[in-house]
């Protein structure tokens, strides 16, 4: 732990106490709701809970729980629908070096280096159910074994309980909590794990507990309690803004010019002119774990400049300056009771025999007890009693006295178990409308039925969707501070889940100007989401419309694209490789947008193509040339022979006339060279 005399630490421990106590008072009510809803719908018995549980002491207790059910079709709908995030340019425009494609590949990358999807998943289903989820972004060192290796990466971690243990700002309102001042998170652990840590000076303390504050304990005989404590801290600066003679202007810090006041002289002396001043103002977030005792370690500030908690809520409003929030499971909590209060009356009901029972008197059920009580087992054809006889003496043969009952379902219960059941329908919703669904109707019947569905769970994809959005802002306000080492190489995973390297920082040169390729630090962007179809049915149903539209259209161009649009909707088993065939010949047609793998494969095509025809010319080309030049050299050769021949008969012509040899060869000598 650290010197807690030290003045500063003191303050801090004291404001960070008084802080968490009067968020956790205010906010206790609601926090505790949320819990409860999550033990209701998720362990067996918490709905027997509180004192209904007393009600129904040594009585049966069961539970239909169908509350359960309910929530997890909320959740499967979820993850069959994913919500990712994408990087927009503020101001519209493209960046050569495409610098939004490389922002969410490495985003991409976090998430799967961290599993992020146990992060996503279990804040979601805790927001459905209880109303309020959590998770956190935490820089870690890329390569822990390697004390040389400065370099972190991005983690998305989960945060359990996040309705107990996720505090924020009193006076943040916004839903994600970027207005938020300061933000507890608190975590358990083992004392032993404790001790490890912080050393074995550092006991844990339990929270104070007076009048003002909760009764929220630091330390349990089992588990001790630690909070991160993150508080932002906001400088202002001005600043003020010169141009130049040549039209360039130059941002420069009040602060820095009161420091050196040659800088302005130097500024009205080159012909600059003053043209606005603007205060900016900087955040930073600073970390401290703490105790009951005080600060345990001052982390320093942290990368980026928000809060790196993410909130996701079910549903939310403020109701006199309060925070509320819930799920689910809260508005079927009561029928749910009744639910089971019922079944377990009506269970009690049938655990009574519905056997109607003869009612005899001792006398004439004596000596025949064993008959009766065996006549379950053996069946036997008569039964005896005993005679009763009056006053006089005389024997009166009687029956039995009389007869049990069977117990009857009140009038009331059986109305009531219809209402419950139409209740809890209505609150739940009835997914089964969709189980219900025959053949041989309308594939518009099947649509609407399906967005019945789909609207029941359209608020909490929609609010999760938010908490998405304000997760990436946090994690490109991390990775500006932490991604910008010159030439670093970081795992890049691309839309189709394929893996690659990117190089940020490389420096390049264009117009003779040097700049650096993915240069994180100028990542001016605004983070969108994009939610996943709410159900398979909506694909079909965009098959069917482009199967439609096929039948109001001639043009061959336009049928192509719409038949390849719906082989691209299409689902099944089997089908993946002619939905790829398709997408490329939309990618082709420029109909789809290409991915930067499809674009470098059709770059590659094209230059193997043209490789291919360059070759074929080439091998044309020398194979005529081949052939020109066995041409020449045969006439060449024929032409050798046919002048030595013509020699050869002259020479004999001149030897028949009587001419010397001699003779012949200055003929010869004198004629023209051959060839």
């Amino acid at each position: 732990m650290l010197d807690n005399d030290n003045e500063n630490f003191r303050e801090i421990s004291e404001e960070a106490l008084s802080r968490f106590a009067d968020v956790q008072t205010a906010m206790q009510k609601c926090r505790d709701q949320c819990l409860e809803d999550r033990k209701f719908y998720s362990l067996y018995g918490a709905q027997w809970e509180g004192n209904l549980s007393q009600q129904f002491e040594n009585k049966p207790k069961f539970e239909v729980n169908k509350v359960h059910l309910s929530v997890l079709r909320v959740i499967n709908e979820y993850r069959n629908n994913r919500i990712t995030v994408n990087f927009v340019s503020k101001d519209g425009s493209e960046t050569p070096d495409d610098l939004a494609d490389v922002l969410q590949g490495l985003y991409r990358a976090d998430e799967q280096d961290s599993v992020a999807d146990e992060a996503y998943d279990n804040a979601f289903e805790e927001s459905v159910a209880g109303g309020f989820g959590a998770w956190r972004l935490r820089a870690d060192w890329e390569d822990d074994a390697d004390p040389d290796d400065d370099r972190q990466r991005i983690k998305i971690e989960p945060i359990f309980d996040a309705d107990t243990s996720v505090y924020f700002d009193l006076d943040a309102k916004r839903q994600d909590k970027s207005d938020a001042k300061y933000c507890f998170v608190v975590y358990s652990m083992t004392p032993k794990a404790f001790e490890k840590q912080f050393g074995e000076e550092n006991s844990p303390a339990s929270w104070p507990k007076d009048s003002r504050r909760t009764n929220f304990n630091w330390a349990r005989p089992d588990v001790v309690y630690v909070a991160e404590y993150y508080l932002v801290e906001e400088k202002k600066e001005p600043y003020q803004f010169w141009e130049h003679i040549g039209g360039d202007v130059e941002k420069i810090s009040t602060k820095t010019l009161k420091e050196n006041p040659e800088k302005e002289a130097e500024l009205i002396a080159t012909g600059a002119t003053l043209l606005r001043k603007k205060n900016f103002t900087t955040k930073r977030v600073r970390k401290y774990l703490l105790s009951g005792n005080g600060v345990l370690e001052d982390c320093g500030y942290i990368a980026g400049q928000s809060i790196p908690i993410v909130p996701a809520y079910g549903k939310r409003w403020f109701i006199e300056d309060i925070e509320w929030c819930m799920g689910h499971v809260r508005m079927s909590k009561d029928p749910q009771r009744l639910k089971n209060m019922q079944l377990s009356k009506l269970a009690e009901i049938s655990a009574v025999s519905s056997i109607e029972k003869p009612i005899f008197t001792p006398q004439q059920i004596a000596g025949h007890r064993n008959m009766w009580a065996d006549d379950n087992t053996k069946n036997y054809p008569y039964l005896l009693v005993n005679p009763i006889t009056d006053a006089t003496g005389q024997q009166v043969p009687t029956g039995p006295v009389g007869y049990t009952r069977s117990p009857v379902v009140p009038p009331a219960m059986a109305a009531l178990l219809g209402l419950t059941e139409q209740d809890m329908q209505e609150i739940m919703g009835s997914p089964q409308q969709a189980e219900k669904m025959v053949s041989n109707i309308s594939g518009k019947a099947v649509d609407m039925i399906q967005q019945r569905l789909d609207m029941q769970t359209f608020i909490y994809m929609s609010n999760f969707a938010k908490a998405m959005k304000r997760c990436g802002e946090i994690w490109l306000s991390m990775a500006k501070e932490l991604y910008t080492q010159d030439k670093r190489k970081m795992k890049y995973v691309m839309k189709d889940e394929k893996i690659k390297s990117v190089e940020l920082m490389r420096p390049m040169v264009k117009d003779d100007v040097l700049y650096y390729e993915n240069d994180l630090t100028k990542a001016n962007f605004n983070v969108a989401v994009d939610v996943g179809p709410s159900s398979s049915s909506r694909k079909s149903a965009t098959v069917r419309s482009l199967t439609g539209m096929l039948q109001i259209t001639d043009d061959p161009e336009t049928k192509q694209v719409l038949l390849a649009t719906a082989m691209l909707n299409m689902e099944g088993e089997g089908i993946s490789d002619v939905r790829d065939y398709f997408r490329k010949k939309l990618v082709r047609a420029g109909v789809v947008k290409p991915t930067e793998t499809e674009i470098q494969a059709m770059q590659a095509e094209a230059q193997n193509q043209q490789q291919d025809a360059n070759t074929i010319y080439l091998q044309a080309a020398a194979e005529e040339a081949t052939a020109k030049a066995t041409k020449a050299r045969a006439d060449t050769v024929e032409t050798l022979a046919s002048a030595g021949l013509k020699r050869a008969q002259t020479a004999k012509t001149l030897s028949d006339a009587g001419i010397p040899i001699g003779a012949q060869l200055e003929t010869a000598t004198t004629q023209p060279p051959i060839g």
